[in-house]
């Protein structure tokens, strides 16, 4: 379970380096709006709140790869932690702004997490 739960974690942290590219990089551009269903306008009129989120996505990835490949007696703490930084964000985001980020976001996370819990 411990290996599953390690695949999931490290799933979790290549979302959220897409998702930073999304948000930093790619927000104007055509993929980038057709995903967020943005006009033209909207996005360009946000971009700059959508690079902040983008950022903070980035320090998700890298507080998950850190529990990875940290130490491993630090892998759980650390991965509980930021897996449950992921599942509020993605819980928060599906509530708010779009339904599909609970399923996008929030269960990968959970997931992750459940199967960290029954490696213990």
């Amino acid at each position: 379970m411990r290996s599953v739960a390690m695949v999931l974690i490290a799933a979790v942290a290549v979302l959220h380096l897409y998702i930073l590219v999304l948000e930093m990089f790619l927000w104007r551009t055509p993929a980038g709006r057709r995903r967020f269903r943005l006009t033209p306008e909207k996005a360009e009129a946000t971009a700059a709140l959508a690079a902040n989120q983008g950022l903070y996505n980035g320090f998700l990835a890298a507080g998950l790869w850190w529990a990875l490949l940290g130490n491993s007696a630090e892998l759980f703490p650390r991965a509980t932690f930021f897996l449950c930084c992921v599942l509020v964000a993605g819980v928060y985001g599906g509530l708010t702004v779009m339904r599909s980020i609970l399923a996008v976001q929030a269960l990968p996370a959970a997931l992750a997490l459940a199967a960290l819990w029954l490696s213990r």
